[in-house]
This record gives structure tokens, sequence and C-alpha cells, in this order.
């Protein structure tokens, strides 16, 4: 018979079970590769280069050496998730939907793969929020601070431009009476292109910021004027937005998104992963990775993973533990193809 709880059966499902877990928009927007270390240090680069030109020569002259691509590397070892829980006895399983509801007793075993499954699932997810969190304040500020129990406070700063962090005062700001929103996009677009040689195309704004972006009397003549404009085709219209990210379409070579996301903190409030009054531009050019450190530990055999995930039992009192474990960090190697404004 199948061990369903040894380390090689666990982490089968858990290669399973990440492909039905809902990735957040961050992460699988901007965040899509993944580098798993071999050691519990993680080494990144952040490319500094700019663009350049090729130099000329004589085709009799010796070929010039040029210089590569300028990047940094650096290395973190990162915190632990250690998502621990209890497996109980004799909990009621809930009916699949379809099932008939006098059916007969449910197969104890059954029952018991059908709660690991339910819970494997919810720490993928709760660990997908982790990185969704990290990806959110590296693109709002540039860096992210990492703390928990037993691990010192730590902020990794991925050293984005100073100009790409604006903050609009006084009139500027968009939920004032006459702001150049237009403007704006297109002049921080241009600090983008300067500091990283690709072109922000990704609009993103919190519910609050869309409804003084989409009343904005210039965003509403430049719709009224879409006709001479193939690429404009933004629904300003109030809608019912989806969870998570709303797609609200083009202005101009911007794509808008609403993106209202958030999570419960460790002391039961709800956040928002953007807060509100900020605006990102970014690039999908910014060759988000997702790192991961080793798992330190025995049953794993110091293997590079991802997510590693091992039950045991204790027997009095008599109780199966579940827990998985991971050491992520997200790293935008082209971190100045971000632009954060605080709009409002």
């Amino acid at each position: 018979m199948v061990d369903i709880f040894s380390p090689a059966v666990l982490n089968r499902v858990v290669q399973d079970l990440k492909t039905e877990a809902r990735t957040p928009f961050l992460l699988d927007r901007y965040f899509r590769e993944t580098s798993v270390s071999k050691s519990e240090e993680i080494f990144f680069d952040v490319l500094t280069g700019k663009p350049r030109l090729s130099p000329f020569v004589s085709p009799r002259s010796e070929g010039q050496i040029v210089e590569k691509v300028g990047y940094a590397t650096n290395s973190f070892r990162p915190a632990y998730i250690k998502d621990k829980r209890v497996l109980e006895d004799n909990v009621a399983a809930r009916r699949p939907a379809g099932a008939p509801i006098y059916a007969g007793p449910v197969d104890a075993m059954a029952a018991r793969q059908r709660q690991l499954a339910v819970e494997s699932l919810d720490q993928i997810a709760m660990l997908n929020r982790r990185m969704e969190w990290m990806a959110a304040e590296v693109l709002r500020t540039g860096s992210v601070t990492v703390t928990g129990e037993k691990y010192p406070t730590t902020t990794v700063d991925f050293g984005r431009n100073a100009g790409l962090t604006v903050t609009l005062t006084s009139t500027a700001r968009w939920n004032d009476t006459s702001p150049t929103i237009l403007d704006n996009l297109e002049s921080w677009a241009g600090l983008v292109r300067d500091q990283s040689g690709v072109s922000p195309v990704d609009i993103i704004m919190p519910q609050n910021v869309w409804a003084s972006f989409r009343k904005n009397t210039e965003v509403k003549e430049l719709m009224g004027f879409n006709r001479y404009s193939r690429e404009t085709d933004l629904e300003l219209g109030p809608a019912a937005t989806d969870f998570g990210v709303t797609d609200k379409g083009m202005i101009g070579s911007f794509h808008v998104f609403i993106y209202n996301d958030f999570y419960v903190d460790e002391a039961g409030a709800t956040q928002k992963f953007l807060p509100d009054s900020y605006v990102l531009m970014l690039s999908p050019q910014l060759e988000g990775v997702r790192h991961f450190g080793m798992i330190k530990d025995e049953d794993n055999q110091f293997g590079a993973v991802d997510y590693f995930q091992k039950s045991w039992r204790e027997p009095d009192p008599g109780q199966r533990y579940l827990m998985l474990q991971s050491a992520p960090l997200v790293v935008p190697y082209r971190i100045n193809a971000t632009l954060a404004a605080k709009v409002m």
C-alpha cells in the first residue's frame, strides 16, 4: 500500500496542486521564471547597463573589445516559510458536488486524503500570497523588508533609481481640479526608458485612483476622439470589477488595470497589496524571477526544491502534522523598468 504521507508522495501532490492554485496577478505577469538554489543563499543579478552603440573601426583594424553589459551580483539568505498544521482525526469531510446526500459512511482514509489535499492547496495559496506581497512591495518601493520570529529584520534594496519613486503634491495630484494625467504618464514613461532602456506599458492602479482617472477631462476628451487613435479602447463606464484585477483596456499604448487584491495580516486586519493612492508603471521586461533557497531538512535530503512538504505523527496525544517549507524571494533583475507614483 502506498504511504500517502511519505515526502516523495506529498511533494508529487504539491507539484500537481500548484497548477490548480490561483497565482496572484503580479507574480503571474511579472515574476514567471523560477530559480531554485542548491545552497541556503540565493544569488541574483541586477542589470545596470544602458543602451549602447557598436564601435566603428576600419575593416583592416582589429576588433574592438566591448565591455559586457553591466550588472551587479547580490546574495541573500531568505527567511523560511514553515506552515505547520494539525490533521485532526474524524473531521467531517465536505460532500463533493453531485454526491448522494444519503450516501454511506465515508472511508476514513479517503476522508484523510481529501483533507490532505484541501490543506495542501491552502498552504500553497498562502505561500503565493506571501510572494505576491513581496512582489507588490518591490514594485512599489524598489525594496522589500523581510522580518519574522527569530529572523533578523532585513531589507533587500534592489537599487532602483530615486527618480522612479514619485510623489505628487498640491494641485498636481490626480484628485485635484486640473491634474495633467496624460502628461504625467508620458513623462514617467520617458524616465523609465532613460534608466532601463525598455518602455513601461502597464499602468496598475487601485480603485480609488481609477475613480479620479476616469473622470479626468483629458482622459474623457481622448476617449471622445478615439476614432483617431486605433490604440485607445478604454472602458470608462462603471463595472463590477473582478476579484484581484480588472483589465480596463488601452489608453494610447498603455494597458490599464485596476488592481484591488488584498490579504489578512497577522493581526487579522485586511490590507491591500497595492495601497490606495498609488500607481505603478511597469514593463513586462523587468525580468522578474521567483528565487528559492535550499530547504535545510534531512527529510528533503537537502535537495533543491521550491516547496517541500512533510508529515509526521505524534503518539501522545495522537495527531498528525503537515508542514510546508519554502525559502522564497522575488527578484526584479531590471528594477529600473518599474516606477511607482503616489498620485493622491
